[in-house]
């Protein structure tokens, strides 16, 4: 009886992807999504450039996921959906980005794809503890050019939640809600997350 043929760990895989990749500076639009259709890393592009995320920690996983629970159950009943990562969303042509979770208020919005979202109507970050800027600085840069209306950023380290709402081309406040605070959305009628709760699911 032949033997079965060893199973290939996803590890190998990525390697075998990488090692076929083209060389930083020269990564098309389909190249990246090729490489990010078979790879589980979180990988973002910009400009033929990619670069891989850090793997998120249990502590940003379970606000991610909190986050993402509360805005799918709001959003279902009323015809829209909310998505966690993995999944890539189209800055413009050349710019892709992956956020911790993104909402479309219409599942018939023509931005709503199999591969990839062509933007958002709303999207969260945690913050990252490895560069706080690629969330306070270049994402809102990102996310502004993109023309999505609002971006929320959760911050473990000071149990904030920043929202932010897009006017002439740039982000304003909408408010900081800490511990004891109810984060209300601009976009979203009737939604709120409770900043406590939702710290909370990240503390052992």
């Amino acid at each position: 009886m032949a033997k079965a043929a060893p199973m290939t760990s996803q590890a190998e895989l990525d390697a075998l992807v990488c090692a076929e990749a083209p060389r930083q500076g020269c990564w098309s639009d389909e190249a990246y999504l090729r490489l990010t259709d078979y790879c589980r890393r979180l990988v973002e592009f910009t400009d033929g450039f990619v670069e891989e995320l850090p793997r998120p920690t249990s502590s940003h996983q379970l606000v991610a996921l909190y986050l993402y629970r509360l805005l799918h159950a709001f959003m279902r009943p009323r015809g829209g959906a909310a998505m966690a990562a993995p999944l890539r969303m189209r800055i413009r042509e050349g710019k892709y980005r992956e956020p911790d979770v993104l909402l479309l208020q219409s599942r018939l919005d023509d931005r709503y794809q199999d591969r990839f979202w062509g933007g958002a109507d709303l999207v969260v970050e945690v913050l990252s503890p490895d560069k706080p800027s690629r969330d306070w600085i270049d994402k809102r840069k990102d996310y502004a050019e993109a023309g999505i209306p609002e971006y929320w950023i959760a911050d473990p380290r000071d149990d904030t939640v920043t929202v932010l709402v897009l006017g002439n081309g740039d982000y304003v406040e909408h408010g900081v809600f800490r511990r004891g605070d109810t984060a209300t959305s601009r976009q979203l009628e009737g939604f709120s997350v409770d900043i406590a709760e939702l710290f909370d699911e990240a503390t052992p």
